[in-house]
């Protein structure tokens, strides 16, 4: 990957996805970690160093307007200019929505959509004086189908995959690119968290018609590191004609839709 030695700012990236995007982008990149998990912003920064990568760690809610202004302007002090920002952080409330409370529709927002909101305006105000950067959000192929139990992280991740493209279309004419990665089944925390049974893995890959959603084709989860490397992929030079585009990565799970 050709990243020119950019500081590449990655939000939720104490584990899961966002720790995966932060190792595959330290190989030619400063990375800026951003969470609000302290302790594994403190053993990602520190696994990264042993690397030979310039890295540093954040403690920073994204949903804080002002706190997120204040850490990309500290960020670009003690760094230098961000040329990469990936927006990782997420949340998963899930609930019928007839029952779903104002307290986890609000949570889901605040990190999902508001997140990405206050995140990427402030590095696109400083990226557009430099004619330069590029921004990833990972999505979620729950913004593409309806899923049973998730209209507040779908809509989440709609709305935040809908911003980004809308931003690219924006910043298209300060040669800044805006993409967005929408993953399926990932074997994270995250999704370990839903399963009932060791055999939790199985049941995601052939799917429930219960729940109406389809097994996997692939026959297999995700890892954060197929995830990772479509990051990747679109921050690098190997993309340079790529923006406004919502890459699924997800084994065919939502078959294209």
């Amino acid at each position: 990957m050709e990243t020119n030695s950019r500081v590449a700012l990655v939000t939720g990236a104490a584990q899961g996805i966002g720790a995966a995007v932060a190792r595959a982008l330290a190989d030619g990149a400063s990375i800026a970690a951003l969470d609000v998990n302290a302790a594994g912003l403190d053993s990602l920064v520190t696994e990264l160093r042993a690397r030979g990568c310039r890295a540093l760690g954040y403690a920073v809610d994204v949903g804080d307007s002002a706190a997120v202004e204040a850490v990309v302007e500290r960020i670009e002090r003690e760094q230098g200019p961000i040329g990469i920002l990936a927006n990782v952080a997420g949340v998963l409330r899930m609930a019928p929505a007839v029952s779903l409370s104002d307290a986890d529709w609000e949570a889901t927002f605040s990190v999902n959509t508001h997140g990405v909101f206050h995140v990427s305006r402030a590095v696109a105000r400083r990226m557009v004086p430099r004619k330069t950067g590029v921004i990833v959000t990972v999505g979620s192929n729950a913004s593409h189908v309806p899923r049973m139990q998730m209209a507040a992280y779908a809509a989440s991740k709609a709305a935040s995959s809908m911003f980004t493209r809308c931003l690219g279309l924006e910043l298209a004419q300060h040669g800044i690119r805006c993409n967005v990665v929408s993953p399926g089944s990932t074997d994270t925390a995250m999704q370990r968290a839903l399963w009932t049974d060791e055999r939790g893995a199985e049941a995601v890959i052939a799917g429930s018609p219960e729940s109406f959603r389809l097994g996997i084709p692939l026959r297999r989860l995700a890892d954060a590191a197929d995830i990772a490397e479509a990051v990747r992929f679109l921050v690098s030079d190997g993309a340079r004609h790529i923006t406004m585009h919502d890459l699924c990565v997800d084994g065919g799970a939502t078959l294209g839709a």
